[in-house]
C-alpha cells in the first residue's frame, strides 16, 4: 500500500508514525479497506506506514490451541511493528488479539512479555483510535443510503467499541442509520467457530439477516471484515440486494459501486 519508511523514530515531521496492521482478510479479500484506513489516518494527522514483514496476528492458531505457532507468529508481529508510535488495524478481532492476548501468551518469558505489553499499550482498532486517541469527531464524506450497523464480538466485548463508529457515521452526509435489533449478537462467524459448528453458524447468520431486513436498510456496515464477509455471503445466497461495506470505506468516502461479496464494477 505504501512504502515503508525505515527507522525507529515515533514521529515524522511532528506527525505520529502509525504502523498499519492490514489483517489477512483485508489483504486477501478487500484491500480497499486498507486504503480507506490509510486515508482516515492521514486525514487525522498521522504518517502511515505498512511494514512488509507483518503477518497474521496468530489468532487462528491461538484459538485452535497451537500456542507454540501463535507465539512464533506474535514474535514476528512484535518485531515488525517496533518503533511506531501506534499500531492500528481495521479489525476489532485482530487488535483484541494483540492488545489482550499477546501479553498473556508470553507470561513466564520476561523479555518477550515486556515487548508484548509495550506493543499492546500502543495498539488500537481503527475507529477507536480515530475517536479516542486522535479526537476525530467528524469526517468529510458522503454516502446516500439507509444503513444499519453490526457490532462485532471482539470489538464490542473486548475493546469496548460501540458508540465510536456510530458517532462518526452520523457525520457522513446523506447517510441515515437505523439501529439493528440484536446488534450485539454474534453473526455466527467466530473465526473457527463457523468451521466447527456450521449448522449453528448458519442459523445465527440467518437470524442476523432477518434482523437486518427488519430495519429496511439498503446497506449493512461494520468494523470487522470476517463478520461482514459472513453476513454478505448469506445475503447473497438468499438473493438479497443489501450492500455490505466496512465502516472505514464509508467514512473515507471510498465505498465504491461494489459492496463486499458483489461482482467488481467499474
Amino acid at each position: 500500500m505504501m512504502t515503508q519508511i525505515h527507522g525507529d523514530s515515533p514521529e515524522t515531521d511532528g506527525r505520529p508514525r502509525v504502523g498499519l496492521f492490514v489483517t489477512c482478510l483485508v489483504d486477501l479479500f478487500r484491500p480497499g479497506v486498507g486504503f480507506a484506513a490509510v486515508k482516515l489516518l492521514e486525514d487525522a494527522g498521522c504518517t502511515v506506514e505498512v511494514p512488509r514483514a507483518q503477518v497474521c496476528c496468530g489468532q487462528p492458531a491461538y484459538n485452535s490451541g497451537d500456542e507454540g505457532s501463535a507465539r512464533r507468529i506474535a514474535m514476528q508481529v512484535i518485531e515488525a511493528f517496533q518503533g511506531f508510535a501506534y499500531v492500528v488495524g481495521p479489525s476489532g478481532s485482530c487488535m483484541a488479539m494483540i492488545r489482550k492476548d499477546y501479553p498473556v501468551m508470553f507470561e513466564g518469558d520476561a523479555a518477550w512479555h515486556a515487548r508484548a505489553v509495550a506493543l499492546a499499550e500502543r495498539s488500537y482498532e481503527l475507529i477507536s483510535f480515530l475517536t479516542d486517541v486522535r479526537g476525530v469527531s467528524a469526517v468529510s464524506a458522503s454516502y446516500h443510503g439507509n444503513a444499519t450497523y453490526h457490532d462485532s464480538c471482539s470489538g464490542l466485548r473486548t475493546l469496548g467499541i460501540k458508540e465510536q463508529p456510530r458517532a462518526l457515521l452520523s457525520t457522513v452526509d446523506g447517510l441515515t442509520l437505523a439501529e439493528l435489533q440484536d446488534a450485539e449478537t454474534c453473526c455466527g462467524f467466530g473465526g473457527t467457530f463457523c468451521v466447527k459448528y456450521p449448522e449453528v453458524s448458519v442459523k445465527m447468520v440467518s437470524d442476523k439477516v432477518a434482523n437486518i431486513e427488519m430495519t429496511r436498510a439498503d446497506t449493512l456496515l461494520g468494523g470487522d471484515l470476517g463478520c461482514l464477509m459472513n453476513i454478505a455471503g448469506r445475503l447473497k445466497r438468499l438473493g438479497k440486494t443489501i450492500r455490505v461495506f466496512h465502516a472505514a470505506e464509508v467514512l473515507a468516502g471510498m465505498a465504491g459501486p461494489s459492496g463486499i461479496g458483489d461482482p467488481e464494477k467499474d
